[in-house]
């Protein structure tokens, strides 16, 4: 593995008021796959992983492809979910172009999350399509943000099915949207208080096959700098297994001047209302990878 660096930006909020951002991230083959389908981006504002899938190569150019157009909406400076939202359009259609892609299945998930001001008010935004997870640990607890776009989430919400029952079943692997499997359905987005203190785990679900959420949790405890966290999570998820490509971002906020009476754990955590769209009937098997 190469090695893990810690990355840092800050913030004037107000004339008392500061934020500062520590963040880093780090992707690996694991131990059964040929190739990496995964790819990242950690960039301030926007900290994204993408998980792709579709055969040997579909998945690879599919991760890339949205990796590559959000990069450009990050060195435009613009970071907005319109923006997002016509990065991923371009990435349809790059993915659909590409001479290597092949496979009607080729596509990949998206979750991360980026800062934001607004009204003068800083929070991150998180959006999420498929099921790589963005997790949020405030006051020592920790919370997945992000719901799973899979059918064994669907079974679980409905109440057929536990999330215990949900790790063997046939179709864990099967997420319900994607980036570049059909039209694209825009992200589903929170926004999130930014509070002194939290920590954000942006991962793949190469991650979470190997690490329950207490092991990500203990990780973090055990692990203030994000770069020692990123590689302790890392080696874990390998050591127990490895056996999907395993991506993870870790983001440290540490914010001075700021009122402290916020809930702990649900400070400000609202919906934000996407463009209508009508659910997308394809499905996508991650198990292509």
């Amino acid at each position: 593995m190469s090695e893990t660096t810690t990355h840092s930006h800050s913030v004037a909020v107000a004339d008392d008021d500061e934020i500062s951002l520590t963040w880093a991230g780090a992707t690996d083959t694991g131990r059964r796959r040929d190739n990496n389908q995964d790819a990242f981006l950690a960039e301030f504002p926007l900290f994204v992983v993408a998980d792709g899938m579709g055969g040997h190569a579909g998945g690879e150019i599919a991760s890339q492809s949205t990796i590559t157009r959000l990069k450009d909406v990050v060195d435009s400076g613009g970071v907005t979910t319109d923006a997002i939202e016509a990065a991923l359009e371009h990435a349809v259609e790059d993915i659909a172009a590409h001479p290597e892609t092949t496979d009607e299945g080729t596509g990949t998930t998206l979750t991360g999350i980026f800062f934001d001001i607004t009204d003068g008010e800083p929070r991150w935004v998180s959006l999420n399509i498929g099921d790589s997870r963005v997790y949020l640990m405030r006051d020592q607890r920790l919370v997945q943000v992000t719901t799973d776009h899979s059918v064994v989430q669907e079974l679980i919400s409905s109440g057929r099915l536990s999330p215990e029952e949900a790790e063997s079943h046939p179709y864990s692997n099967v997420i319900t949207r994607a980036v570049g499997a059909s039209e694209l359905t825009p992200p589903d987005y929170l926004g999130i208080e930014a509070l002194d203190g939290d920590r954000f785990v942006i991962c793949s679900d190469g991650l979470t096959k190997e690490l329950t959420d207490y092991g990500i949790q203990h990780f973090l405890r055990e692990n203030a700098d994000p770069a020692a966290a990123v590689d302790a999570m890392l080696a874990a998820a390998l050591e127990n297994g490895g056996r999907d490509n395993v991506t993870l971002i870790v983001v440290k906020i540490e914010r001075t001047g700021q009122d402290d009476e916020a809930d702990a754990v649900t400070a400000k955590v609202d919906t934000i209302d996407a463009p209508a769209a009508a659910d997308s009937p394809s499905t996508s098997d991650e198990s292509a990878e």
